[in-house]
């Protein structure tokens, strides 16, 4: 198991200027934007504009804070806000977004075809929870207000990187959060 903290991200800026991606993590460590299997990061959406480009990879796209519409070209358009169903797109695929109503803050899930898919679930955390152990590697990231992961205290977006080995935990928060798990295979 492993603690990320939010606060020790480093901010990288869009080289078109609208935005900044923070990673949260990616597999395997180390790992470039050629050679990733899985990247989870959080990017911070300013203006208005294309999509980078991924070929061979495809992308679940949650909206955190603020709104968020994204046009995928052969897939279809999606309203994107904290609380609405992700976005699921090949990362190949043209894509442009549009801010609605000030900066949007997303969670972005990439994963290399033919070397893992991922799957997301958002947790509902108002009191204490189980979180069953489980096959396979995990991201657990904290949404909108701290929480406690067992031992962990993990403030607002900080994460668990979870092993198949790593045991149960009990989810519990002080007033009802959200929790973001990613399941990888």
């Amino acid at each position: 198991m492993q603690l990320l903290r939010a606060a020790d991200r480093a901010a990288t800026p869009w080289k078109n200027g609208g935005g900044i991606t923070r990673e949260v993590a990616a597999w395997p460590p180390g790992s470039g934007f050629d050679d990733f299997h899985w990247r989870v990061s959080m990017a911070e959406v300013r203006a208005d504009g294309p999509f980078s480009v991924f070929a061979g990879v495809d992308r679940v796209l949650a909206v955190l804070e603020g709104r968020l519409a994204i046009s995928v070209q052969g897939v279809g358009d999606f309203d994107l806000a904290p609380g609405s169903a992700a976005a699921v797109f090949p990362g190949d695929a043209p894509t442009t977004g549009r801010v609605v109503g000030g900066p949007a803050l997303d969670l972005n899930i990439m994963t290399r075809r033919g070397k893992a898919t991922a799957r997301l679930g958002r947790l509902a955390v108002a009191g204490p929870q189980p979180l069953p152990a489980a096959p396979g590697r995990r991201l657990l990231i904290a949404g909108d207000g701290p929480m406690r992961a067992s031992d962990h205290r993990l403030e607002r977006y900080d994460a668990l990187l979870l092993e198949a080995t790593d045991p149960a935990l009990v989810l519990d928060a002080e007033r009802p959060t959200i929790a973001y798990l990613v399941s990888f295979a």
